[in-house]
Formats: C-alpha cells, structure tokens, sequence
C-alpha cells in the first residue's frame, strides 16, 4: 500500500487524486493532507482518510480546524505546517496540487527528504527548475508529472532516449474562447472565462488556459523536466483534448498519448508508476468522436504563450516574474479589478519594468516574486 502525503487536497487536482484513491482503498493510503482554507472540506476529508498531519494556512484555521477533527490528528499551520506534511516520515510520494509557487519551499523539502514527488504545480519548476531539477539529481528523487500533457510525454518516452528526440508537441484545448477574435474578448465576464469546454479544473487554471498562460507555463516546465531546448518544444490547438501531447523521434516516427479528457489518469498513473492498474474513466471511443481537429498556434492571438515563450529563452529571473505577474493579474480579473484582456497587458508591463538577474537560492526567488507582484497589483 502506497502513502500519500497530498498537498492541496481541497483543490481540483487534490479532489481528484482523492477520488483515485477512493477507487482503490487497497492500493494507497492518505497520511497527510494540506489545505489553504477551505476549512469545511478539509474536515469531511480529515474524518474520512484520518491522516497523521494536517496543514492548514493560519494559526486561527488550525484552531477552528482542531474542533472539528479526531484529537490523534496533528494540526499545524503556514509554510512551516505545508513543510511538515510534505516530509512527514512514512510518505513514499507527496502529491504537489499546491497553486502558484507557494508550493516551491515543500517540494525542495520533501526532495532533501528522498521523497517522491508528484508534481501538478507547474509554477515550481518554471519559477526554480535549475534548482528543483538539480536537488532531485543529487538526492536521487524522481520527478513524476500529473499535468496531462507532461505525463503524455513522460508515457511517451519510456524506453526512449532524450537524445533521439527531434521535437515534442504539447496539445492545448484553447480554452474558454478559442473560437472568439481579439475583439470579442473585450468584454467576456469572469463566469464566461470559467466555462472551459473539456476539462474541470480550479478558478486559476481555467483562466490561465483562456489566456494561454498556461500552456506557456508548461513549455516552461517540459524545458526542465525533458532537458530540451526551446526549439524542441511545439504547441498546438486541439479543442477535442484527446491527443494530451506527442514526440517526434530523429526517424521522424511520432508516439502520441492518447484518453479521454479526465484529470484522474494521469494523476494515477504518477500514483502507480511503473505500473498501472484500472480505471473508472470513461473509455476512448475513436469511432464515436469520428475526427479530431488541429489547428496550428496563433502567437498574436494568443500574446501570453509568446511571453512565456520569450521568458523561457531569456532565463534568470524571467520566467518567474511572468509566473508571479500572471498570478496577480488572474486574481484582479477573478476579482473584477480588470478585464480579461488586461491580464496579458499587466504582466507584458511587468516584465517590461523587471530587470533580469540571477536567481541561485530561494532567497532570491522570493524576492523577484514579490517584486513582481508588487508592480503587477499597482499597475
């Protein structure tokens, strides 16, 4: 029986990794679970799974938290609570379904602990790959990722060598509005922009795959995961989220990852590797979908993948002042501080204002975070 630690356990992919191991109680059991302050699920979950430790984000929702649970549960809180649960001793995988790179501080630590990681926050590694990647090399920690389309490669690749690729091809959905012009985003609302065509996922996510930013987030991540420059990496539209993403070998054969659009799989299969095991999921039915459509990827269209792009190239500090500016902005919009279109409009201005510099510790990392979404909340 395989223990989770689970970071995030009240989220979209948390509920979901959750719903795997409802699926097979004797395969995997929960020990830890984190949460940010979603106190009335995370106390249905802590009666239901009863882990060693739970994390919460205050010392007030810990507290409201405790009357509510078993008294044998330990319950901590803030960033040295989330560090806790990630290195709690009997995990063998820690689950990272935390948003936005306050995930990055209990990755490393649960890496220095040997652990295993499960990794569905894609901003840790587009904020600190250099450092995230080279830790797991020296502490001999594999990397397993949930994102459906870095598993798609990952799956893709087993047996492979990395240096027979010619090229790896990330599909998107794009999105709430991938059939609108840029006129036609002027005005769409926040309730429109949640409404994604093939996926359930969480608030942020959702938004991110309107704007693009997701997916320039995962050509950030497939950069350090995979070794590949960003010549290597290609994005294109597939509004039916069957191709989760493919490689293209030196010999010009192309392997594809293929499945229905459901979050579950490729959270299991990070759960199972090497092996897998069944799966309630809804079978791929090519006859009944007739056709699968393509289109290639609009930069202009699409400015927020052009930036990530551009971020990636640049290096040092970029990539995480993309990540920390698009954070804010998706905030604001969800808000109502601003339009959907000005997201793209705060974070171009952020990175316009930032000064690119080495980021070698997490120290540093902070602070062009925190700078970064400074200007992005002023702007």
């Amino acid at each position: 029986m395989k223990k989770i630690s689970l970071l995030g356990s009240t989220g979209s992919i948390g509920t979901q990794t959750l719903d795997v191991v409802d699926q097979h109680p004797d395969k995997f059991e929960v020990i830890a679970l984190s949460a940010g302050s979603n106190i009335e699920r995370l106390i249905v979950q802590a009666q239901k799974y009863q882990p060693k430790v739970i994390s919460v984000a205050t010392k007030e929702l810990a507290e409201q938290l405790s009357l509510h649970i078993p008294p044998h549960i330990k319950v901590v809180y803030g960033e040295e609570g989330l560090i806790e649960v990630a290195t709690v001793s009997d995990a063998e995988i820690v689950v990272t379904a935390i948003l936005g790179s306050r995930g990055l501080p209990a990755t490393l630590a649960a890496i220095e602990e040997g652990k295993t990681i499960g990794l569905a926050n894609k901003e840790t590694l587009v904020t600190a790959g250099h450092i995230v990647m080279e830790r797991a090399r020296k502490k001999g920690v594999s990397i397993l990722p949930i994102d459906s389309e870095h598993s798609a490669i990952f799956q893709c690749l087993n047996g492979e060598s990395i240096s027979s690729i010619d090229h790896i091809t990330l599909t998107a959905s794009g999105g709430s509005f991938r059939d609108y012009t840029r006129e036609q985003l002027a005005n769409v609302t926040v309730e429109q922009a949640l409404n994604h065509p093939n996926w359930s996922m969480g608030a942020k996510i959702t938004i991110d795959s309107a704007t693009m930013a997701n997916k320039g987030l995962e050509v950030i991540e497939a950069h350090w995961l995979f070794d590949l420059s960003y010549d290597q990496i290609k994005v294109i539209i597939h509004p039916e989220s069957i191709i989760h993403s493919y490689v293209e070998f030196n010999d010009r054969s192309v392997i594809a990852q293929l499945g229905m659009p459901d979050m579950r799989v490729p959270i299991q299969y990070a759960l199972t590797y090497p092996d897998r095991i069944t799966t309630r999921t809804e079978r791929l039915d090519l006859a009944s979908i007739s056709k699968l459509n393509f289109r290639k990827m609009d930069f202009d269209r699409y400015p927020m993948l052009r930036l990530a792009f551009e971020c990636g190239r640049a290096g040092l500090s970029a990539p995480t002042a993309f990540n920390a500016a698009n954070e804010i902005a998706v905030e604001r919009f969800l808000r109502g501080e601003i339009s959907f279109i000005a997201i793209e409009h705060v974070v171009e201005s952020v990175l316009s204002q930032h000064h690119s510099c080495k980021v070698d510790s997490i120290e540093a990392i902070i602070a062009v975070d925190q700078e970064a979404r400074s200007i992005a909340a002023r702007i």
